[in-house]
Parts: C-alpha cells; sequence; structure tokens
C-alpha cells in the first residue's frame, strides 16, 4: 500500500470528494493553528532535546520535557510541525520537523522500552516520509516495526504494552492505546518490512477485540494474561474511573484503532467492530459532542471534559465515514465545529485546544491543554478538508 495511504486513505475518499466540501471553518482553523505553530516555533528555537507536552490552566507556553525513552508524546510536535506544513506550505517548518524528528532516531536504535515507540515513531517519521520520502525515515520506521514486534507475545496474540508493569498487574497486560501502534507494523509489513508483523497486528486486534471490550460495545482499558499460558485474566482500567466504567479517550483510541486496522486489512470484522464502538460512544455523549474524560464520572455534569478524546474521534469518523459511504461525516464535522467554537484556546496560548484530561486518577493534567489533542485535531482538519 502506498504511504499516502496511511493518513487519508485516498481511494475511499475519491467516491465523497466529487459531492462533499468541507465545513465553513475548516480553512479558518487551519490558517489559526499554523500561524499558532510558526510562532510558537520561532519562540522555542532550535532546542530540539526538549518536547512540548502541555500547558497549565491559566498558562500560556508550553511546558516541554526531555527528549528520552519514558516521555511517550515527543513524538507529536514533530508530527504537529508535519501536519502544520503539509496545511500551509511554509518551508520555515521544514528544518524543526526535521529536527524533532531526528532527535527522536535513537528510539529505532534500542530495545523497546514499551509499546508507546508507535505513538513516538509514527507521527514523527512516518509524517516526514510521507511528505518528504527521505529513505531514512522509512528505515527508522521499519525499524521501529521491529523493535514494536518484539514485545509480542504468541501464546496471548497481544503486544506487552508496559513490560515495567507486569508484576504489578500480575501478567501480560495490554492496553486500549496499544490500537493505534499496529499501523506501524501494518504499514512496515507493507512497505519492506516483515509479512509477519501483518499477522501481529491482526492478532493483536483480534485478542484487543475479545478481551479489552464487554459485549455492550464498551471498552476495559487494560486486558491481562497469563504469559506462558496465553490465558486472559481479568480486564480493569488504569486511567479510567473504575473498572466497568467507560474511560472517554479509550474508547476514542479503539475507534481510532479498529478503523485503521480497517484500512490495511479490508477485514469485514474490523470495520462492523468500529462501527459499533463509534455507535456506542456518540450514543453517549453530552449535546456539544466533547466527552466528560469518563462517561461513568458521578461528577457529571461538573466533570473535567476531554478535549483529546473528541479530536482523537473526529479524526477517525472521517475516515471511517469513507467506508461507510459518508455515515460519520455529520457526527465528526459536528465534534470539530464544536471543539473550534467552544474549545479553542485563546491567541495568546500556543495551544489549539483547552480542557483535555491526561491521568485522572493520577491528578496528572486535568482540564489542561495537552500536545496530542492538538495533533489529531490538526489531522482531522486535514482529513475533513481533503474530502473536497
Amino acid at each position: 500500500m502506498n504511504y499516502i495511504l496511511r493518513f487519508f486513505a485516498l481511494t475511499a475518499f475519491a467516491g465523497l470528494a466529487a459531492c462533499s466540501t468541507p465545513a465553513s471553518f475548516v480553512d479558518e482553523a487551519l490558517e489559526t493553528c499554523t500561524t499558532k505553530v510558526v510562532r510558537t516555533q520561532a519562540r522555542l528555537g532550535t532546542d530540539y532535546q526538549q518536547s512540548p507536552r502541555n500547558i497549565a490552566p491559566g498558562d500560556s507556553l508550553w511546558h516541554q520535557t526531555a527528549v528520552c525513552q519514558e516521555n511517550w508524546t515527543m513524538g507529536f510536535w514533530p508530527g504537529i510541525l508535519w501536519y502544520a506544513y503539509e496545511a500551509s506550505g511554509n518551508e520555515t517548518l521544514l528544518a524543526p520537523a526535521r529536527g524533532y524528528t531526528e532527535a527522536l532516531r535513537f528510539i529505532a536504535g534500542q530495545p523497546a522500552y514499551d509499546h508507546d515507540i508507535g505513538f513516538i515513531m509514527f507521527p514523527s517519521f512516518g509524517n516526514g516520509y510521507r511528505l518528504t520520502q527521505d529513505p531514512s525515515y522509512k528505515e527508522a520506521v521499519l525499524a521501529t516495526a521491529g523493535r514494536l514486534a518484539e514485545l509480542f507475545n504468541p501464546a496471548v496474540g497481544t503486544i506487552l504494552s508496559w513490560p515495567r508493569e507486569v508484576p504489578n498487574f500480575g501478567g501480560h497486560n495490554t492496553i486500549m492505546d496499544n490500537m493505534l501502534n499496529l499501523e506501524t507494523l501494518l504499514w512496515a509489513a507493507e512497505n519492506g518490512g516483515d509479512p509477519a508483523w501483518r499477522e501481529i497486528a491482526i492478532m493483536h486486534a483480534d485478542t484487543t477485540l475479545r478481551y479489552n471490550f464487554r459485549p455492550d460495545g464498551t471498552s476495559y482499558h487494560v486486558a491481562v494474561y497469563d504469559p506462558e499460558t496465553g490465558a486472559h485474566k481479568y480486564s480493569c482500567t488504569h486511567q479510567g474511573y473504575a473498572d466497568d466504567s467507560l474511560w472517554a479517550r479509550g474508547q476514542a483510541w479503539g475507534i481510532y484503532g479498529f478503523t485503521m486496522v480497517y484500512r490495511f486489512t479490508r477485514e469485514p470484522r474490523f470495520l462492523a467492530f468500529a462501527q459499533r464502538i463509534a455507535d456506542v460512544y456518540l450514543s453517549k455523549l453530552p449535546e456539544d459532542k466533547v466527552p466528560y474524560w469518563d462517561f461513568c464520572d458521578p461528577a457529571i455534569p461538573d466533570a473535567p471534559r476531554d478535549a483529546s478524546a473528541a479530536a482523537v474521534v473526529a479524526s477517525a469518523l472521517l475516515e471511517l465515514s469513507t467506508y461507510t459511504d459518508g455515515k460519520y461525516r455529520a457526527d465528526a464535522e459536528a465534534m470539530l465545529r464544536s471543539l473550534w467554537e467552544n474549545y479553542r484556546a485563546p491567541e495568546n496560548v500556543e495551544a489549539f485546544l483547552l480542557h483535555s484530561t491526561g491521568h485522572h486518577p493520577a491528578g496528572s493534567e486535568i482540564d489542561y491543554s495537552i500536545v496530542y489533542a492538538d495533533y489529531y485535531f490538526l489531522e482531522a482538519l486535514l482529513r475533513l478538508k481533503n474530502l473536497r
């Protein structure tokens, strides 16, 4: 599969493009966001060893964290730079996009710290390769896929998410977020990597479908398995309100992940499941289409929202709409419009969006601007624009 399919799945979009125009706010939003990126990057300078992570309520500048293997969000700022370059054509963004991307190359050359290497390397090197065809970027993605595959346990049928947490969970743990890292494996398998990586991704998706979801289509954050026998031990939450609650971003990762897996595999079960869990998510949304951080928090309507989950789902639904004769497009547009009209950060704040929730049970990044919210928001805007 040509790499451009990773971003828009162009053959699927073609049928919609002739009769569709993007919502009126998209051009304004893209221009505003890319202008912010240019201004922010001018302030940040050339220290590519520090990566924007979040902005606390009342602050205006990105808090940066060091580039290191434990920092799972460090691929999103270079991803934003690549998307902003794509949206604007502003070549001043190329040097920092390359600089932040190159700063992450070490990840591909060492054993995986955890599953998040896909989040780190695909928004950065993946987008970089798509836009520049730099062969060294492709090499980095292929190497990352190999490292990710080393975390696969064939007895279980999934990639181990958090090696460091095996003692705490009492077994091989697989979290919902891990679905997005399958993109690295699937793309790499089609672009010169080991064909077995495709089968690993499919097995992981099938096992996640079985044990990270309840019969009603709502998701668990974590599934835990016996690493020797592969037997499922239990499912629970880590970042949600409770083991039996519905953590909004967990469901968002699932919608995005199963839609993406269908893109590569064209297996009907993945498309059907993506629609099923999307319908569950949509049925539980508040009026403004932006979820509370957990749909079951008893503090609702006074619970924090999670704009990052809304951005992830909006991007996913735009792709899903291309496989379902336009179904879900109106929902995605409504989410993006609400984010733009109701959750937009003020001009003096470097982020695009306010009101995301990172790790609520840990008291971390509650009601913050968070870099991955901006990444998926910008991706969704570009996807919608390209539905012309």
